[in-house]
């Protein structure tokens, strides 16, 4: 939603927005009058799409492997990892600098892959919602045996690289304060270099209910 979101509102600004995803591909919107051809594209970065429905967890065929990242997608997986993070931003990377010059600014939703460091051909921004090792934490600490503690260490093993990524990026937007201090707590990234841009609301949309205390305490 985000993604969808953003994309839309920046290509309604006359900007030439491209997104890059993998599955399951982000749905669009048409931005009518936007002078980008109808609004934002869609670049399909195709991953071996290991936990598509109804085969989750699959074993890919001899003939789907592409490459050295496929395979590696595949073994991350069999060993109980999470792997679409690294892969998708080592995808990522190639493709980017296969297009160098074609972009002004790369903007990162949260991938936080070793693929994102080095040169991209234009400069990277990248957005952290919150901290992936808190609902690593969380679920932890909700873990009632060795083995579910284990399943879930080796599942959220992507979130080490991103801690280093993250503390590399040269600039982090979030969404919130709070997040703002997850951030600089859980991920060890530099107050500094973390700013808040908050979420928009669609005033057409929502609006203050005037007959709620709150807005009255507050008019």
């Amino acid at each position: 939603m985000y993604v969808r979101h953003l994309s839309r509102e920046l290509a309604r600004l006359g900007h030439r927005v491209e997104v890059i995803g993998a599955q399951p591909y982000p749905v669009l919107d048409v931005v009518d009058g936007s002078g980008t051809q109808g609004g934002p594209a869609l670049t399909e970065l195709p991953s071996l799409d290991l936990y598509r429905q109804p085969d989750p967890f699959r074993t890919p065929g001899r003939g789907e492997y592409r490459d050295w990242i496929d395979a590696l997608e595949v073994g991350t997986m069999w060993t109980g990892g999470f792997p679409e993070p690294l892969t998708f931003s080592l995808r990522a990377r190639r493709h980017l600098r296969a297009r160098r010059g074609d972009f002004d600014v790369v903007h990162d939703n949260q991938t936080l892959g070793y693929g994102l460091l080095g040169d991209l051909g234009a400069p990277l921004v990248t957005t952290i919602h919150h901290p992936i090792t808190v609902d690593r934490r969380l679920e932890l600490d909700a873990a009632e045996s060795w083995q579910r503690r284990y399943s879930v260490r080796r599942w959220y093993a992507f979130t080490r690289m991103q801690k280093r990524v993250a503390r590399r990026l040269p600039s982090v937007l979030t969404v919130s304060g709070s997040s703002r201090q997850e951030i600089v707590a859980d991920l060890g990234v530099r107050r500094d270099r973390v700013h808040v841009v908050h979420i928009g609301a669609d005033t057409n949309l929502f609006s203050p209910i005037r007959r709620c205390r709150w807005y009255r305490a507050g008019s």
